[in-house]
């Protein structure tokens, strides 16, 4: 197998520190991009230097740059540095809500850094595959359209031809997003522009909720992560509107990875794709509670805000059905009771290892 040079955008956080790791195991050269933005946005329970601490120490041919998606010429001189036959995109603002606080940080961000890193490999290496990864808010509340029905501990679909849930063709415009799902499908747009104007190699995923044992949930993002946290923690966690039976799908960031891969090695210039963890991973409010307190013995505090948050998905399932037809070698691998005892499990050993902790 050749050498290849992998940038990997969002090194620290879950899916990119997922992909360092990936890349680095079959012997590529990883350059990490990531100057802890993360921390800037929530503050300290975001702060991501545990991860790259433990990347350095994990990953053989692994080079970080401290270095901000915003800055054109810094990344112009990293572009002339290195070759990069693959870039892996995944730094963001990635809160719903928190986007509304810091309007103009969260497009620069989120659209500004993602032209410049598509202008970036098209000035240096047009060849290279270049993966966006975007977000199922780039759909607003539009999939809020789909009929649906209410169960005991979830709202589902009501038709049958909407089982697998959404596709990609919802469409993205005249829906309420939040300012967090208005800058990423700016980003999205431009994305597939650059795939499709230009002829590169450019692939868009639209992620549900990835997650896994490297994610540094916090409230306002990261729900599976955050759930774990305060239930371990002793904290009070808080629902959010819909009875708390608003479903999610979940994604393991192996698998995140594993999809980029396939896409890598045979890539559809502009295409775009759903990724989640599909029906068998979709799991509402109430049901990961439930099963979050079953696996770890804890019983969790929380309370219900009537107040839903704004643009808000009531169910969404991705339909992974695009993806799964074009990419056959790729499936979900880790299902969500085994997602759940890892985040329960690494967020133990955080606990333990933290100071004063006995």
């Amino acid at each position: 197998m050749k050498m290849k040079t992998v940038l990997v955008t969002g090194s620290s956080g879950l899916i990119g520190s997922e992909a360092v790791e990936h890349f680095d195991r079959q012997g590529h050269r990883v350059v990490g991009v990531d100057n802890n933005m993360r921390r800037v946005f929530f503050g300290a329970p975001g702060d991501t230097t545990w991860n790259l601490e433990r990347l350095k120490g994990a990953a053989k041919n692994f080079t970080h740059a401290d270095l901000d998606i915003r800055d054109r010429a810094a990344l112009d001189e990293l572009f002339r540095a290195h070759r990069f036959d693959l870039i892996v995109h995944c730094a963001a603002q990635p809160s719903h809500d928190k986007a509304r606080d810091i309007p103009l940080l969260d497009f620069e961000v989120n659209a500004m850094g993602t032209v410049n890193l598509l202008e970036a490999t098209r000035q240096h290496c047009p060849e290279a595959v270049f993966v966006f990864l975007s977000t199922n808010k780039v759909y607003g509340d539009a999939p809020n359209e789909v009929p649906l029905k209410e169960l005991e501990t979830r709202y589902d679909y009501a038709r049958p031809e909407d089982y697998d849930g959404i596709a990609e063709t919802c469409r993205i415009d005249r829906t309420l997003h939040s300012l967090f799902g208005a800058s990423k499908a700016a980003a999205d747009l431009v994305a597939q522009e650059y795939g499709r104007y230009f002829g590169m190699k450019v692939g868009v995923f639209r992620g549900g909720c990835l997650t896994g044992p490297s994610h540094s949930g916090v409230e306002l993002h990261g729900f599976l992560s955050y759930l774990v946290k305060v239930t371990l923690t002793g904290g009070t966690y808080s629902v959010f509107g819909y009875k708390g039976k608003q479903v999610r799908d979940n994604i393991h960031s192996r698998d995140v990875v594993r999809a980029i891969e396939e896409f890598a090695a045979n890539s559809r210039p502009g295409e775009v794709y759903n990724l989640g963890g599909g029906r068998a991973n979709s799991v509402s409010m109430l049901e990961a509670i439930a099963r979050i307190e079953q696996l770890s013995g804890k019983k969790l505090k929380w309370n219900y805000v009537d107040q839903a948050r704004k643009g808000d998905h009531i169910c969404y399932i991705s339909n992974l059905k695009k993806f799964q037809s074009d990419y056959p070698n790729w499936r979900i691998t880790v299902g969500l009771d085994e997602i759940l005892k890892q985040i329960i499990e690494s967020q133990e050993q955080q606990l333990r290892a933290a100071p004063g902790a006995r």
